[in-house]
């Protein structure tokens, strides 16, 4: 996993020409999903509350922190997602670094935002299938997730 760190941060830093700035922790795949995130809902240039409310629940959640961690989370993970590689790479980071049921787990947190605000747009719909294959999932892998995210409350 500290591999996978390192090599993160220096992707950020070839692809972006940034350091890694000091206020914020090097990535690792918690970071890079919550920055996934991020990037699908504003992917259709609106960032709406709910899918702001929604990416706070599922750090919570996935993450085992309080509302306000999940939060502080979030600001960590828009600017991250600022300086990000390709959605692709960002993907293949969290592929490396989790098993399988994980996996499935972050498409699903993916369809929950991209679902949130009940606007079902080309840009999110786009990202969440490029992840869906970056992260080595299949169609049905992806339909299974979708239907878990439109079941979730």
């Amino acid at each position: 996993m500290r591999y996978l760190v390192g090599m993160f941060t220096n992707i950020l830093k070839a692809l972006t020409g940034h350091k890694v700035h000091e206020d914020l922790p090097e990535p690792d795949a918690a970071l890079a999903l919550g920055a996934l995130l991020v990037r699908v809902a504003k992917s259709d240039h609106s960032y709406q509350v709910e899918e702001i409310r929604r990416i706070d629940r599922l750090l919570a959640h996935i993450n085992g922190l309080s509302i306000v961690g999940a939060a502080k989370m979030r600001a960590t993970c828009e600017k991250l997602e600022k300086r990000a590689p390709p959605t692709e790479i960002f993907a293949e980071l969290i592929r490396e670094g989790v098993d399988f049921e994980d996996r499935l787990m972050a498409l699903e947190a993916l369809w929950q935002v991209a679902l949130s605000d009940g606007i079902q747009v080309s840009e999110e719909i786009e990202i969440v299938t490029r992840v869906q294959l970056a992260l080595g999932l299949s169609e049905a892998d992806n339909l299974t997730a979708r239907t878990r995210a439109q079941e979730s409350p």
